[in-house]
């Protein structure tokens, strides 16, 4: 049964629980846009900056959502969300709107929102579409499904944190099933781009002669021209880092065996996600998928 959202305020007090590339991307938009943040993380170190933007770091996560009027999670899978929430359970309270952006997958979300469901919150699954430059500009395109009745309290932080928000429905899970087709589109583009650079590097061919011929054409993409960038200037500096894409892309394998889909290319990217993390690079950029395609001899160069 879902618990009754109170009046929304003007400006609502917004407790922030997992601050690392995008939580803290988002509670800076947060700040920017006037409202008052409370920030805690799991590793106090990664949440002792956000004070210096004018968040109030707190302590313990029930300090962080006592008197808040939404709840922002942003952690790294369910496992890590239901742990916030079981520490912030002491200072929660009834009809408090959890807005719940991690990408859990489906399964997760349902049992997310019904962890919540038995706290007394009001969730709204609201995985986000976008990485670190556009979490830090606020330029997020956030996927919401959820009670309509927490619009008008969630309002506020969706237009501070994002250009544009898609509201999917009232059922739990339904925008978390979308955030997965969205990625499985993004892991095999990365795969592609990555794929690109390994073979231009194979036959001697200067990768930035292919990046001139498709530029600014039907092939082209913002995306190749970055994330090529990033590789060809050595910077792998995380806008998505490549352990967090393994997860997603994990989570979008086991949604689609449920669903009798067969995605080859999903399980390809995900393969060398796995590679490239085994070869202690799953803390750089999503993009470091390229070493899994360097040759043997090579790799490491």
């Amino acid at each position: 049964m879902t618990s009754a959202v109170p009046a929304a305020p003007q400006q609502p007090v917004v407790a922030v629980l997992g601050t690392g590339i995008m939580g803290a991307a988002m509670a800076r938009s947060l700040l920017r846009a006037g409202l008052e943040v409370r920030a805690w993380n799991r590793t106090p170190a990664k949440a002792a900056p956000l004070a210096s933007d004018g968040a109030t770091v707190t302590g313990t996560a029930a300090e962080a959502v006592r008197g808040a009027h939404l709840v922002l999670t942003s952690l790294s899978d369910t496992t890590a969300v239901a742990a916030a929430l079981t520490a912030a359970s002491e200072g929660l309270h009834r009809g408090q709107v959890l807005l719940q952006t991690s990408t859990v997958g489906p399964d997760g979300a349902v049992e997310l929102a019904q962890r919540a469901a038995d706290l007394g919150l009001v969730h709204l699954d609201a995985p986000v579409a976008g990485t670190r430059q556009p979490a830090e500009a606020g330029a997020l395109t956030v996927l919401v499904s959820g009670p309509s009745a927490a619009r008008a309290v969630a309002g506020p932080v969706l237009d501070a944190i994002g250009q544009r928000t898609v509201w999917v429905g009232e059922e739990p899970g339904a925008a978390s099933r979308l955030k997965l087709v969205v990625n499985t589109w993004v892991v095999n583009l990365v795969g592609a781009v990555a794929e690109c650079l390994n073979l231009a590097d194979g036959l001697g061919v200067d990768p930035r002669a292919f990046l001139d011929v498709v530029k600014g054409g039907p092939l082209d993409t913002g995306y190749l021209q970055s994330k090529s960038a990033a590789v060809l200037d050595g910077d792998l500096t995380p806008s998505f880092a490549l352990s967090t894409a393994l997860k997603d892309t994990r989570l979008i394998l086991e949604a689609a065996g449920r669903a009798g889909v067969r995605l080859d290319l999903t399980a390809a990217s995900a393969a060398r996600f796995e590679r490239a993390e085994a070869d202690g690079h799953g803390d750089e950029d999503m993009v470091a998928t390229y070493y899994a395609g360097r040759a043997p001899e090579r790799h490491g160069d």
